[in-house]
């Protein structure tokens, strides 16, 4: 199976680009697609009628801003709220947590941690302690799921593949970094920020992530006819190998 994470940006042109990546993924060989900052279920049903199965939570506004595209039967889809802790911030409006789903043997989380807003990854920062309180929500859901399942915990991690708490996360939880020794970004370089880390991960147990590569980087033609960029992050594929 190929799976996709993409942050699909909330602000700006949403529907075009909306749209516009519904016909991406339609025309590409993702058999799962798991997508972020998709904040509303009218602007969701862009993407969805694109597949025969998908998840998310929210009569009107989506928890989490999270939805689960699949080429395959969705079963048993929840979603897991983070604590709210930490600084206040806008983001307590987007009710971040966790999509769980499985499709076939395999159980995907599908997540969008909160973002750091003094770009400090230092285990003293005081965003570092909401990064673990999230990771720590995470570890409890991936612990309860039998160990001989498959799993994907893939999305906008929004920590660096290098950050302290992301590396004692993987190592505690037993899981492999698809994209591991990859130094390019995820996030789209800017004059103001030339050389971002990469915040979305595919991080696999039990399975196998081969071919993993960034994608969606460059601009699309929206309807219309302008030409613009998908989103300010880069998607991230593999193919997952179940055992």
């Amino acid at each position: 199976m190929r799976l996709l994470t993409f942050n699909a940006l909330f602000t700006g042109d949403v529907r075009p680009r909306l749209r516009a990546l519904g016909r991406v993924l339609r025309e590409s060989d993702v058999d799962i697609a798991c997508l972020q900052e998709v904040l509303y279920r009218s602007t969701a049903r862009l993407l969805r009628r694109h597949f025969p199965h998908s998840a998310c939570a929210g009569a009107v506004v989506l928890k989490g801003g999270l939805v689960l595209l699949s080429r395959l039967p969705v079963r048993r889809p929840r979603f897991v709220r983070f604590p709210m802790s930490g600084p206040p911030r806008p983001e307590f409006l987007m009710r971040k947590g966790v999509l769980i789903a499985e499709i076939g043997d395999l159980v995907v989380m599908n997540t969008h941690l909160s973002a750091n807003r003094d770009d400090d990854w230092s285990p003293g920062n005081r965003f570092s302690s909401v990064a673990r309180a999230e990771l720590e929500v995470l570890a409890a859901e991936l612990a309860a799921i039998d160990r001989s399942r498959p799993v994907v915990v893939t999305g906008d991690l929004n920590l660096p593949r290098d950050s302290v708490a992301l590396v004692d996360f993987r190592r505690s939880a037993g899981l492999a970094d698809a994209m591991a020794g990859d130094p390019r970004p995820t996030y789209r370089p800017l004059p103001q920020w030339p050389n971002p880390p990469a915040f979305d991960h595919i991080l696999t147990r039990g399975c196998a992530a081969e071919h993993a590569d960034l994608v969606l980087q460059d601009e699309v033609v929206l309807p219309g006819g302008r030409r613009a960029h998908l989103s300010d992050h880069f998607g991230v594929a593999a193919e997952i190998h179940l055992a």
